[in-house]
């Protein structure tokens, strides 16, 4: 069963059931909404459509509603609008896409086991209702449009897009499912956008719940990194320490190190010959400024990322509460819109601490995206490297390079494109040992460099390269182009093959670990504490359950009381294993945890 919640434009919302002829089940104000939603879910328990999730859930979890499953119109979109699966229903021109659906962040170019059923007897991955219905009946084009019906575009003024009404939602519902129908693999598709959906319901409940976060500590770590806290407008007394020694060391003392082009030519008059003030540059070179000119970079980075005024802005309540983008890049792969939650310090994560009575579970998939290639490939070969093992030591077993080091980096150039160096090196070695892998990240960089579209395993398609790529191409095939340009369109093809050559393995890693989250959801939500402690700053949805808070890419906490902890990762194992299936139906592929149940997020990296 499927209901769609939509606004009416008038302060109140409609919930209408797409199968009877978009019949209203319920017209309520935004103070009745969360009310209505617990009874129907708890009776029916539906899969709830709306335009976005970000627009309605974050109110119900307010309000300690939780749901089990949505379709995100906006989210399944971006994706079916895309997908070489949908091509030829895009190029008939059927059912245009409405303008109320804004674009998403994967609309945008840039460079079978089944999971436990829930308590209804359900699981995300209950698609059926996800197809075309036998009710053909469409809604009523009546003269007395009720609040919920569609109101038209202004036609005097085109810039004005139609509301997401209850009517308009439902056509664009059966557009999608008339995509997917269509599609060159509706069951890959299917499995996507209900993925894709449950993300959005993760990502706004992890920021409902937050993050666990003791405020105490993380002042203790900048103290003993930086020293004590600086005067608005000044730097912590251990960065101006070392701004000095940079400086002494460079015989520069007006040299300003904030500034790339100030510092470069200081470097560069010291005898540093750098092109850059990475660290990675930085540290080929032996001079007196090196080492507490790194440090500097370090104690800013710090200073400006997880410092006292980020500290005051995201931490409050003793949660971290970022806001994630779910779909928010081209991959698949999420991103935050504030808070830099993807990019937490190893130097800040002892911060991270349970409540009392709980305890974080700490998860991670062992080299995922190089498993995910052999599966994608059906490189046996490849596969058993990893087999119950590390896989780049599985490479190195098998003699295909001499050490990890080394398969590390061969790996990685086969999956970004490396042609020098190392990897330049060794990457002809990991062809010879495992010829399917590397020919499908082979024929994904030539169709990139070709101007082409590639698609991920359940079909997550990549941008087409802009106007300014073609144009480079285009430069280069008349008859007066110089060398330089066909040098020009030659790396500008490169280029975008690379992208491409890493989509197909990342943007496939990435629904790998959407389908993970999504089948633990529901296992997560089978427990409930009956101890004492309650993780009440979590919010009254997650104050007794083990929810999720955090998610980087292949990693996961779980914040679960106490006496669930092995439980928790019993599920969180298990559901790694079943996402692994799910993808790669009995492809011999291994998807091993490195898991910790911990106190403290920094302890699972000891």
């Amino acid at each position: 069963m499927q209901l769609i919640i939509a606004k009416t434009g008038r302060g109140r919302f409609a919930i209408v059931d797409p199968a009877r002829s978009g019949q209203p089940v319920a017209l309520v104000s935004a103070d009745g909404l969360p009310p209505a939603v617990r009874d129907l879910e708890a009776a029916s328990h539906p899969r709830w459509v709306w335009a976005e999730t970000q627009q309605i859930y974050p109110a119900l979890l307010n309000a300690g509603v939780r749901v089990e499953r949505c379709h995100d119109l906006r989210l399944c979109a971006a994706i079916l609008d895309h997908s070489t699966l949908t091509e030829p229903f895009r190029v008939a021109g059927r059912h245009p896409r409405p303008s109320w659906l804004a674009p998403g962040p994967s609309d945008m170019a840039v460079p079978p086991l089944p999971a436990a059923p829930a308590r209804s007897g359900q699981t995300l991955f209950d698609l059926d209702d996800f197809t075309d219905s036998d009710d053909e009946s469409t809604l009523a084009d009546e003269s007395d449009r009720s609040s919920f019906a569609n109101t038209p575009p202004d036609r005097e003024n085109p810039a004005v897009p139609e509301r997401a009404t209850g009517e308009s939602m439902t056509r664009e519902l059966e557009r999608q499912q008339a995509m997917v129908a269509e599609s060159a693999d509706p069951r890959s598709l299917r499995l996507l956008l209900a993925a894709e959906s449950a993300g959005a319901l993760i990502g706004a409940e992890m920021h409902a719940a937050g993050l666990p976060w003791d405020r105490a500590v993380h002042e203790r770590v900048l103290e003993q990194a930086l020293g004590a806290r600086p005067k608005p407008g000044f730097k912590p007394a251990r960065v101006e320490q070392l701004a000095a020694e940079v400086r002494a060391a460079l015989d520069g003392p007006s040299v300003n190190l904030d500034s790339q082009v100030d510092l470069l030519r200081a470097l560069r008059r010291a005898g540093i010959q750098v092109s850059s003030t990475s660290r990675w540059e930085l540290s080929e070179h032996d001079h007196p400024a090196i080492e507490p000119l790194i440090a500097y970079k370090k104690l800013t980075r710090l200073q400006s990322a997880n410092g006292w005024a980020w500290l005051d802005e995201w931490v409050h309540d003793g949660r971290f509460r970022p806001d994630y983008v779910p779909g928010g890049t081209a991959t698949g792969r999420w991103a935050t819109s504030g808070g830099g939650a993807l990019q937490l310090p190893k130097i800040v994560r002892s911060a991270v601490v349970a409540d009392p009575g709980w305890t974080l579970v700490v998860a991670d998939a062992a080299q995922l995206e190089p498993r995910v290639l052999a599966a994608m490939a059906r490189d046996e070969a490849m596969a058993a490297a990893g087999r119950g093992r590390d896989i780049y030591r599985g490479i190195v077993d098998a003699g295909v390079v001499e050490d990890r080091d080394q398969a590390k980096v061969a790996i990685l150039g086969a999956m970004y494109g490396a042609t020098t160096g190392d990897s330049g090196r060794l990457v002809p070695r990991l062809a010879r040992a495992y010829p399917r892998a590397m020919a499908l990240v082979d024929r994904a960089a030539a169709t990139g460099e070709r101007g082409g579209v590639v698609t991920t395993n359940l079909g997550r398609s990549s941008p087409a390269p802009g106007d300014g790529w073609r144009a480079v191409q285009a430069q280069a095939s008349q008859p007066e182009a110089t060398a330089a340009d066909e040098r020009r369109a030659r790396s500008v093809a490169r280029d975008w093959g690379r992208f491409t050559r890493n989509f197909v393995v990342q943007g496939s890693a990435a629904e790998w670990a959407l389908c993970w989250m999504a089948a633990l959801r529901p296992r997560l939500a089978q427990f409930e504490s009956a101890a004492d402690a309650t993780a009440e700053r979590s919010g009254a949805v997650f104050a007794r359950m083990p929810h999720l808070v955090y998610f980087l890419h292949d990693e996961i906490i779980v914040h679960t009381p106490r006496e669930h902890a092995h439980d928790v990762a019993a599920a969180v194992r298990e559901t790694a294993h079943a996402a692994g299936r799910l993808l790669f139906g009995d492809f011999p592929v291994d998807f091993p945890l490195d898991l910790a149940i911990v106190d403290s997020y920094a302890m699972a990296d000891s």
